[in-house]
C-alpha cells in the first residue's frame, strides 16, 4: 500500500501545494494512502482534501509519519540539521553544486532517507514532466517591472505580497506604471515555459520585447545586447556549459540595463550566468543592488509562483498528477530516473 503524506510547507510566504483535492480523490480512488496535513497558509482550504478522502494530520508532524510514508512537499525543510528517514518528494536544489544542497545530502545520508527531486522527474526523452515555469516567468517579470517602476520614481522596490489571481496583477501593474514610458527588456530562454510566461506579462502591459533562445546564445557569448536592454530576464536553468549572460564587468560598463530579473534563481551554482550577485532576494526586499549611477538591481526570488498560488498551484498539479498515479513503482519510469540521479549524487557525499 503506497502512503503519500503530503506536508505543510515550512518557508515564509508559501502557500503553494503540489496536490489539489481533485487530484487526491484519483490517488485515493486508484488505492493509495493520502495523509494531507493541516496548513495555515495553503492557498487551497483543507476541507477539499477531506471530502476527497484523506487522512488530516497535524500541521508540520511530518517528522513522525509512518517510516513508510512518502513525504511529499515543493519547497526547503526546516534546515535543523536532522537526518532524514523518510523518501522525499520536493525540490532539494541539491544536484548542482549549491552549499546548502550539499548540507541536505548529509542529513539524507545520516537518516537513511532518498531524495526524489521535482526538477529531476523527466520522461523518457528527458524533459520534465511538471514545471512551475509560465507561472515563475509571468511573476518573474511582474517583480521586475516593480523594479524599473520603483528605480523610476527614485527608489527601491518595496516588498511583494501574493495576489489573487492575474487580474489583480496586471491591475497592480498598470497602477505603478501610470505615466511612465515602458521599458524594453531581453528574454533568454524565450521559447520555453518560463520565457513564455514572462513575455506575456511584459506584452499584457505594453513592453518592447526581444526574444532570444538557444538559436540566438549558441556562439557562447560575450553578449553586450543584453546590456542595451534596459530589463533583462533570465529563464534559462543553470547547468554545465551554460554561457555568461551578464558578466561581472556589467556593474561599471557602460550600459542601458538596469534591472536584472533571474528567474531562474540559482546564483550559489557554479554554472550561474549572471556573475553580478552571489545571492537570493526574498519577499521582503526583492531587489538587490549591485551597482550605482545607473542602479543596477537584481532581483531572484526562488518561489515566484507562490505570488499566485492557487493558479500556479492547479497547474502544476494537474502535471504531476499521472506520475503520482504512479507510486506504487517506485523503481522505474520517472520515480526510477529520479532516484538514479539522487543515488550518484549521494555517493559524492
Amino acid at each position: 500500500m503506497v502512503h503519500l503524506w503530503v506536508r505543510a510547507e515550512q518557508r515564509p510566504h508559501e502557500e503553494r501545494v503540489g496536490l489539489t483535492p481533485e487530484g487526491a480523490a484519483a490517488l485515493v480512488a486508484a488505492g493509495i494512502t493520502v495523509s494531507v496535513e493541516e496548513s495555515h497558509v495553503r492557498a487551497i482550504p483543507i476541507d477539499g482534501y477531506l471530502r476527497a478522502g484523506c487522512q488530516i494530520v497535524a500541521e508540520n508532524s511530518w517528522p513522525f509519519a509512518p517510516p513508510d510514508a512518502i513525504i511529499f512537499g515543493l519547497k526547503e525543510l526546516p534546515e535543523d540539521g536532522t537526518p532524514l528517514t523518510h523518501r522525499h518528494i520536493m525540490f532539494g536544489h541539491a544536484f548542482k553544486g549549491q552549499p546548502a544542497g550539499r548540507v541536505l545530502l548529509q542529513r539524507f545520508k545520516a537518516g537513511g532517507g532518498a531524495l526524489y527531486d521535482l526538477e529531476y522527474l523527466v520522461n523518457e526523452q528527458g524533459r520534465r514532466v511538471a514545471a512551475f515555469g509560465y507561472w515563475a516567468g509571468y511573476a518573474g517579470a511582474a517583480v521586475s517591472l516593480k523594479c524599473w517602476a520603483a528605480q523610476q520614481r527614485g527608489a527601491i522596490a518595496g516588498p511583494v505580497a501574493v495576489y489573487a489571481g492575474k487580474a489583480e496583477l496586471l491591475a497592480n501593474l498598470a497602477a505603478e506604471l501610470a505615466g511612465l514610458s515602458r521599458p524594453n527588456a531581453l528574454i533568454i530562454g524565450a521559447l520555453g515555459r518560463v520565457g513564455t510566461g514572462a513575455a506575456d506579462l511584459l506584452e499584457a502591459l505594453g513592453c518592447s520585447v526581444t526574444k532570444w533562445d538557444m538559436a540566438e546564445t549558441a556562439s557562447g557569448g560575450p553578449f553586450p545586447e543584453v546590456l542595451q536592454h534596459e530589463i533583462f530576464l533570465n529563464c534559462i536553468l543553470a547547468r554545465p556549459g551554460c554561457p555568461v549572460f551578464v558578466p561581472a564587468s556589467a556593474k561599471t560598463d557602460a550600459r542601458k540595463l538596469t534591472v536584472i530579473g533571474d528567474i531562474a534563481c540559482d546564483p550559489t551554482s557554479d554554472f550561474s550566468p549572471i556573475k553580478v550577485y552571489d545571492r537570493a532576494t526574498d519577499w521582503d526586499a526583492p531587489a538587490l543592488r549591485v551597482a550605482d549611477h545607473p542602479p543596477l538591481d537584481v532581483t531572484a526570488i526562488d518561489n515566484l509562483p507562490s505570488l499566485m498560488p492557487v493558479e500556479s498551484s492547479q497547474d502544476y498539479a494537474a502535471q504531476l498528477l499521472p506520475s503520482l498515479l504512479t507510486l506504487a513503482d517506485l523503481g522505474s519510469g520517472v520515480w526510477g530516473r529520479a532516484k538514479a540521479d539522487y543515488d550518484r549524487h549521494i555517493q559524492t557525499v
